[in-house]
């Protein structure tokens, strides 16, 4: 079972549904659309709201003439090794400007959930218990220190990490 996660808790009747031969959307629900489906519907029409599932192989830079009809962007993580999805959260924040709602799909496990927030992550589909259970009772792990500037600045505030900071 998939549960919709982002920081202000779990999300009830989400619309969101990537088809399988045994997942269709129903009436009310919204497709996210594989890449190269999106960009042939966004071609063909002026439509705005769509969604975009982006797997680890594909090239997101493909989403930047589109990139302001875009509601949502589901970055797929078929394996918790696989961190290409970290830098298409990059791309996506840095040099495309989405500023949507970036949603992580797949082997999403409680250890990265910190550190996909810090790179533009917003929402998450969790399907691994543990993660689950440690979201419901508001336990992230604590990441204090960063090497990196990212999406998401650093509690501090500042906009790169400590060992940016110039030596007083």
């Amino acid at each position: 079972m998939t549960k919709i996660w982002n920081e202000s808790g779990f999300v009830e009747n989400d619309p969101w549904v990537i088809e399988t031969e045994e997942l269709k959307a129903v009436e009310g629900q919204q497709v996210l659309l594989p890449l190269d489906a999106f960009i042939a519907r966004a071609e063909e029409s002026n439509e705005v709201g769509l969604g975009v599932l982006i797997t680890p192989a594909d090239d997101v830079e493909k989403l930047h003439p589109f990139i302001d009809r875009v509601a949502l962007v589901a970055v797929s993580f078929p394996a918790f090794s696989d961190g290409r999805g970290f830098s298409h959260a990059s791309l996506l924040r840095s040099r495309l400007n989405y500023a949507g709602e970036l949603r992580a799909v797949g082997d999403v496990l409680i250890d990265q959930v910190p550190l996909m927030l810090r790179t533009g992550f917003t929402s998450f589909a969790v399907r691994n218990e543990t993660a689950i259970r440690r979201l419901s009772e508001n336990r992230l792990p604590a990441i204090d220190v960063y090497y990196q500037p990212t999406a998401k600045a650093a509690k501090s505030g500042e906009s790169y990490s400590w060992r940016r900071r110039p030596a007083i």
